[in-house]
């Protein structure tokens, strides 16, 4: 196919492309030294002598177009186009199979007392662009590393379930069983890309729409970092992921594109499958997806691949001499070309070639059925061979092929371009046949028209299969495949947690500190110090961790290329090449992103590492709380530190800035265990734990959230006879009461324990109240124990009943239990069922604000003055002191006055 090279390109947004050519010698010259670059020095070669020349023409004031975006045809001309090394008849055979397997295969989902759902358009339209991934590039883990990275679109998960069907990975039961999962159990099939339902599967979850290419990027990325590191060699990995151009509106989509080109990311390639539809219409109906996305990538800095035309139009385009083709495909919006999609040759001659006698005549010896054939690239092996094959081959930059295709190719006019297509499921004994017939299928009449249409397979000794099987096995083995390969890691002894075990003696620090000092400790192991991943979104000093810089170093596989402003300081800030800790800018997706590809390292390269992302905890679990449902599908691992935690803790900061609920939003995540600790040793303890059971014999598929403080307080020693059981389960006695003849309980989370523990003093002292104080370390372990115990007493009535451990704990106690923490109440109430004797929670409910944090404890009634009332309130309730008492408390402490509050602890990190 002729491309943009062989005429003057359309320029948008640059220099008017008519420029007269004053001494064409001159300007042969010119582009015989580029050859002879090329030919000579290779690509990456010309490329960098081409950017040099524009940035000296810039220098000179010299007006270079940005050419942002070219004609509406193909980038590679048809006499760029490599040879295809596949037999084209075979691999027509096997798609037209798997096509029509998918297809059935949702059709058949919607069988009467089933009618689970699912999507056939999508992959009708994609099929191509798979299967000649699947054939010529997706490398498999059979040679030990980690092959290729490739992230399925969601919606075309049942052609990646046909495709494991004709190759004995799946049955047809299994086929039958999808979107069954408990029903049909254990052949049921997930949805779309599930790791976590189909661990041996899937290793990518691409649905919500937008973190596929989010989490390609930063897989990209990983690799690279891996492989300066020393971890992991994963210089032949490839990252593929497939998206939709409906689904690049996602600002996860495109957000993050300029991190891939900036760090030259050439191991990563976009295939975005733009059949120019959304879910309900057209993505740009008056305007053209593929030019507006060919401006951004290349906006960006990324190399970009337009396969637009199918070699049909070849002989076409190989006639447009002055160009009226190209300036016809390039004024004619998407919503038309959807058009063409569903109409006859006889109208797309009339009104798409009728209106210039140029290109009427262009194809007056075509008949209308080849002009109704004339086809869109995606749906061509040649050139989509081509596509991949020059996008592993180009150096410096990361690749997008633009692919246009038709959404519900081959599925019939009744699908075809239709804007309903995507919530199509069901195919009528019409669209059978003539979806059969068009395929070529041997399926008699009578087997489409008698129940459920039928699968297709060949035959396992067909020619087919076995070039299907020798293409996967001269690949690497078959995809997509998850493998754990990884070994259990030894773990540090007691001895890495023996500072944080000692306390802060007369020293006050935030518990955010008393993390740090902990993972700092445990980087100096020799064992797996190098296997932990920093991660924080540009406030390393603000988490205390600038204390890293001079020995982890800064990821930057550029290193570092200018002089430090700081360079004098002791912390100096510091990249390298081979750095240890990532720090990805002002951008919460972009780390988590960073989290998930570091988590799940031990199944992707068989390597595990330990990430630790720190962040301001508002900014997590609300602003990116759907990737930590992608990091829990994926079966990621690591640690989550929500630090300057509370609504009331964070001084000044102010409403957006006061989390009291991220804790509430943590525990529904299912595979989060989240803790709220007060103590350093708390933590070293919860650490850990958390490292022998996400990387040590029997590792589960969990994460750790820990939410910290930036409130300087003192830490105890750890006492001679810690819980270290009651801190893993969420619950120890950290302080008896003393004295006092009226027995109560106060259970406080994190930065709150302090407070409990001043509340005890005042309630002995002055109203004779003998109070215990519990650090509840998980409100949300606690429920979750209580909810598991419930459910097996529920199913087990014949059985001994079981009792939850919180209950267990506090069974036998007299007295009263109030809650307290600077969370929301629904927070400690999460356990309130299950805590004997009457209950109270305080808590942070509303908007959080600027002030002291004396007058914000003041205001939520959080305070130790607060928690005192709160008890006396329970102890009336019993009988135990008189009502009066509290108005008395109410009055004494002022309590209705936030300016009476002593302000607080000041400082801390912020």
């Amino acid at each position: 196919m002729a491309s943009g090279s062989d005429r003057n390109p359309i320029i948008i947004g640059g220099l008017p492309s008519q420029v007269p050519d004053f001494d064409p010698e001159e300007t042969q010259e010119w582009l015989d030294s580029l050859d002879a670059a090329v030919d000579e020095r290779g690509r990456e070669r010309a490329r960098y002598l081409m950017l040099r020349l524009i940035e000296r023409a810039r220098e000179k004031r010299v007006a270079v177009p940005e050419m942002r975006s070219s004609d509406y045809v193909n980038t590679i001309a048809t006499r760029d186009e490599p040879f295809f090394p596949g037999n084209e008849e075979i691999e027509r055979k096997v798609l037209n199979a798997t096509r029509w397997n998918a297809a059935v295969m949702v059709s058949r989902a919607q069988r009467p007392g089933i009618g689970v759902g699912g999507h056939i358009a999508t992959f009708a339209s994609s099929a191509s662009l798979y299967d000649v991934g699947f054939n010529h590039f997706f490398r498999g883990k059979d040679e030990g590393d980690g092959g290729d990275q490739i992230f399925f679109q969601g919606h075309a998960s049942p052609g990646v379930y046909a495709r494991a069907f004709l190759l004995d990975r799946l049955s047809e039961a299994q086929l039958d069983a999808f979107r069954q999962e408990k029903s049909k159990a254990p052949d049921g099939l997930s949805s779309y890309p599930h790791p976590r339902l189909m661990p041996d599967f899937w290793e990518f979850p691409t649905v919500s729409m937008g973190l596929g290419p989010l989490g390609a990027i930063y897989q990209a990325r990983m690799n690279r970092y891996m492989e300066a590191r020393g971890i992991a060699d994963t210089s032949k990995s490839h990252v593929w992921a497939y998206l939709g151009d409906g689904e690049m509106d996602e600002p996860e989509s495109l957000g993050q594109l300029s991190i891939a080109a900036r760090e030259g990311l050439d191991n990563l390639t976009f295939v975005v499958n733009c059949n120019l539809q959304r879910l309900d219409g057209p993505v740009r109906g008056n305007g053209k997806i593929m030019q507006e996305l060919e401006s951004q990538f290349r906006g960006a800095g990324w190399n970009v691949i337009k396969l637009v035309w199918d070699r049909s139009w070849d002989p076409l385009l190989a006639q447009d001499r002055d160009g009226i083709l190209v300036n016809k495909l390039n004024s004619t919006p998407d919503g038309q070309f959807q058009t063409y999609a569903t109409e006859t040759g006889a109208y797309i001659r009339e009104h798409f070639f009728g209106d210039d006698h140029r290109l009427r005549a262009m194809v007056e010896n075509m008949t209308d059925d080849q002009i109704l054939h004339l086809g869109r690239g995606g749906h061509d092996h040649k050139k989509i061979y081509a596509a991949y094959a020059a996008a592993k081959a180009h150096k410096g930059q990361p690749t997008v092929i633009l692919a246009q295709t038709v959404k519900g190719w081959t599925l019939g006019p009744n699908f075809e371009g239709r804007n309903a297509t995507h919530q199509m499921k069901k195919l009528t004994v019409a669209d059978l046949k003539g979806f059969r017939d068009r395929l070529r299928l041997p399926i008699p009449d009578k087997d489409l028209e008698d129940g459920l249409p039928p699968y297709y397979h060949p035959g396992r000794n067909s020619e087919e299969i076995q070039y299907m099987h020798d293409r996967r096995k001269g690949l690497g083995g078959y995809v997509p495949t998850r493998v754990v390969r990884a070994e259990p890691l030894k773990l540090p002894d007691d001895k890495a947690y023996a500072g944080a075990k000692k306390g802060s003696g007369q020293q006050k620090i935030a518990t955010t500190m008393a993390f740090v000092r902990v993972l700092k400790d445990l980087m100096r192991d020799k064992e797996i110090g190098k296997r932990f991943v920093p991660i924080a979104p540009d406030e390393y000093r603000t988490f205390g961790m600038d204390a890293f810089f001079p020995s982890a170093k800064i990821y930057n596989p550029l290193g570092q290329q200018y002089e430090s402003v700081d360079r004098e300081l002791l912390l100096a800030y510091k990249e390298s090449p081979t750095g240890q800790m990532l720090h990805d800018g002002i951008t919460e997706a972009g780390c988590t992103a960073s989290l998930i590809a570091a988590g799940s390292a031990y199944a992707t390269h068989g390597e595990p590492l330990i990430p630790v992302y720190v962040f301001y905890s508002m900014f997590g679990f609300q602003r990116t709380g759907d990737q930590f449902w992608q990091m829990a599908d994926q079966l990621a691992r690591g640690f989550v530190l929500g630090a300057t935690a509370g609504r009331t803790t964070l001084t000044g900061e102010g409403l957006q800035h006061a989390d009291g609920h991220s804790q509430l939003l943590a525990s529904t995540n299912p595979a989060c265990v989240s803790y709220d600790p007060a103590y350093g040793y708390e933590i070293a303890h919860i650490v850990k734990d958390g490292l022998r059971r996400m990387y040590g014999e029997n590792a589960e598929d969990i994460f750790y959230y820990l939410t910290v403080y930036n409130e300087p307080i003192q830490h105890p020693a750890e006492p001679s006879d810690v819980d270290v059981e009651g801190i893993l389960k969420g619950l120890h006695r950290i302080k008896a009461g003393e004295k006092g003849e009226h027995a109560a309980r106060i259970l406080a989370s994190g930065v709150a324990v302090p407070w409990a523990v001043e509340a005890q003093q005042i309630l002995a002292d002055e109203w004779n109240v003998k109070a215990d104080v519990w650090s509840a370390t998980s409100w949300n372990e606690l429920r979750r124990d209580a909810v598991e115990i419930e459910e097996h007493n529920l199913l087990h009535p014949e059985e001994e009943q079981r009792v939850p451990y919180v209950t267990q704990k506090l069974q036998g106690a007299e007295g009263p239990t109030v809650a307290v923490s600077d969370w929301m109440r629904a927070v400690p109430d999460q356990i309130a069922r299950w805590v004997p004797g009457t209950y109270q929670s305080l808590g942070a409910d509303g908007f959080g604000f600027a002030d002291t944090r004396g007058a914000a404890r003041r205001f939520f009634h959080i305070d130790a003055q607060s928690i005192v009332l709160g008890v006396l309130t329970e102890l009336a309730k019993e009988g135990k002191v008189d009502r009066s008492l509290l108005k008395q408390a109410i009055d004494r402490y002022q309590l209705l006055d936030v300016t009476a509050a002593d302000a607080g602890e000041a400082g801390g990190d912020a």
